[in-house]
């Protein structure tokens, strides 16, 4: 005895509805012949940003982790991310003082950079972040890629606008030439956030169709 798997019986019956009415022969298409969805492609990102910014819990809600297991990272780690049309393997690294001349070491094999910064922070902390954004986006190996800079923490009565953000990091001056998103976002709002990495998704996509230069 020959074992036929179903859904190449059902597919087989189909094609031999001939002599039913075609409305039939369509149910069992639609119903049967469907092959397994096609691989969603895989994109690795790196994610940085200062102690506090807030990576890990917007990563962790885009998981579906709960909140009461949430750890500040320290070190690195890595979460796949899944979207409807991409998986993200996002390499978050540790925003600490001690760390972040470290950043660099893991830089390599990126194909787009989430950098995330606290909109509420201090001057102080949001002027450390502004230098670092700089030196990622100048840097040889994550200068040609996309970025996504998340204005976090919208929700604080501190924070500030995406405006005042864009003027005083000087982004249209220094990634002039760059694919870059700044958007705003929050724990209180999960699908801005979800909006947000759509449109990088897409800037990755646009990447993976560019012709090679010679």
């Amino acid at each position: 005895s020959v074992i036929v798997p179903l859904s190449t019986f059902c597919c087989l019956l189909a094609q031999s509805c001939n002599s039913v009415p075609g409305f039939v022969a369509q149910c069992f298409r639609a119903l049967c012949c469907k092959g397994p969805p096609p691989p969603r492609p895989e994109y690795d990102l790196v994610c940085i940003g200062l102690t506090g910014s807030g990576k890990t819990s917007l990563l962790s809600q885009l998981c579906s982790e709960s909140p009461e297991n949430i750890v500040s990272t320290t070190g690195f780690s890595i979460k796949a991310v899944p979207f409807q049309n991409a998986i993200l393997n996002v390499k978050e690294l540790g925003g600490a003082d001690n760390i972040r001349k470290y950043w660099s070491r893991y830089y390599q094999g990126s194909q787009g950079v989430i950098f995330v910064l606290d909109s509420a922070s201090s001057e102080d902390d949001l002027e450390t972040a502004r230098n670092e954004l700089h030196s990622a986006l100048q840097h040889p190996q994550l200068c040609t890629l996309p970025f996504l800079i998340l204005a976090n923490h919208q929700d604080k009565p501190a924070a500030r606008s995406v405006q005042e953000i864009k003027k005083y990091f000087e982004l249209e001056p220094l990634a002039r030439g760059k694919r870059w998103i700044l958007k705003p976002c929050s724990l209180d709002d999960m699908e801005a956030v979800k909006d947000s990495f759509s449109l990088l998704i897409n800037l990755l996509e646009e990447r993976d169709f560019e012709p090679s230069r010679m």
